[in-house]
């Protein structure tokens, strides 16, 4: 069964403004008929946005291609474009500040998370970079402060949202528990993410057991036992969160190119060498299952959780990931994580362009 199936079997329209959801109903209200997710990427000789190396001096080394000696630079040039009809506001950063001047926002996830949300703090500190900042990391718990703007943005580590805990009977993964929600709460915006680390096998498996209800499972299908966690953290979601004090964003499915394959390659090899994006909206290998499932879940929800559709338009950059320039040099090989500058950055951007298109909406 492709991909391209299971997608169809829960496609509706992913352009959301941070919609209204009538109980047990996935109505999205979408008033600018805009969809920001689907387009392509054009060169932009304005762009890097920053210089991860000289503008954003607590950046992960693992993201910094270009300080990694990465010797093309044409990635680097790339801005993302909705299709003809659509025009994605460009990103200010002050206008940011000053939106969410006292408030929190907090990215919960995987490294993936720790991507998008080092972007971002990359971006406003690119901004309005005579402001002084702080970084505080207290456990897993990392917090970005501008004391200027008295706001605070936070990462979570969490790479499943469910709870794994250490038991006398090894590393148990709960599918149906999330008591690391308590520390999610009073937030004003949250935005999720989760599934890399759902797919890990043998020595990097990070539990022993998975359970559900009372029973204990050596193993099960990844894609079931993803569902299943996501359908705990939708009912936590739906009882603790009030859309009239926070945004819920999830992050959506990134992609990884490990498969020269899915993109028609003349080689079958993965993203090492790859210098440009795939032209054109369309990304040939088909989205992976798990956006499906996270569609699914979300839909069944009576809290309005934005979905930060960004699949398709990362699948398209398989020039954007670390390579060999990230953290493990030529001895690695990373086609998981993402540049900085770079993909992330446009995640950020359309996270800010549906926040102010909302805004204009009165949605």
């Amino acid at each position: 069964m492709g991909y391209g199936f299971l997608s169809s079997l829960f496609c509706f329209t992913c352009t959301f403004l941070l919609m209204t959801f009538e109980p047990t109903s996935s109505i999205i209200i979408n008033t600018s008929g805009c969809d920001f997710f689907q387009g392509s990427w054009v060169y932009d000789d304005t762009y890097p946005i920053y210089n991860a190396s000289s503008m954003c001096s607590f950046i992960e080394k693992q993201f910094d291609c270009d300080g990694n000696g990465r010797p093309d630079k044409v990635y680097l040039k790339y801005r993302w474009k909705p299709s003809a009809s659509c025009e994605l506001p460009k990103f200010s950063g002050q206008d940011f500040l000053m939106r969410f001047k006292g408030k929190k926002i907090m990215f919960v996830g995987d490294s993936l998370s720790l991507n998008q949300w080092q972007s971002l703090i990359c971006m406003l500190h690119a901004a309005v970079p005579q402001s002084s900042f702080s970084l505080q990391k207290i456990g897993n718990l990392s917090t970005f402060y501008l004391p200027d703007y008295n706001i605070s943005l936070m990462l979570s580590r969490n790479a499943f949202l469910v709870d794994l805990v250490q038991e006398k009977k090894g590393r148990i993964l709960k599918l149906d528990s999330i008591q690391n929600g308590n520390s999610w709460k009073g937030v004003d915006m949250l935005v999720f993410n989760t599934w890399h680390w759902w797919l890990h096998k043998g020595s990097s498996q990070p539990w022993d057991y998975i359970q559900q209800g009372e029973k204990l499972y050596k193993d099960m299908d990844r894609l079931i036992a993803f569902g299943e966690g996501l359908k705990t953290w939708s009912k936590w979601v739906d009882s603790n969160i009030y859309r009239t004090h926070t945004k819920v964003f999830f992050q959506g499915i990134s992609p990884t190119h490990y498969n020269g394959a899915d993109w028609n390659a003349t080689k079958v090899g993965n993203c090492d060498g790859e210098t440009q994006p795939i032209t054109g909206p369309v990304y040939p290998g088909g989205a992976p299952p798990a956006v499906a499932v996270v569609k699914a879940v979300l839909s069944n929800m009576t809290t309005a959780v934005g979905l930060l559709d960004v699949t398709t338009l990362s699948q398209l950059r398989k020039d954007g990931h670390p390579s060999i320039y990230g953290i493990g040099g030529k001895k690695g090989n990373d086609c998981s994580h993402w540049c900085l500058a770079g993909v992330p950055d446009a995640w950020n951007q359309l996270l800010y362009g549906v926040l102010v298109t909302a805004e204009k909406s009165n949605i």
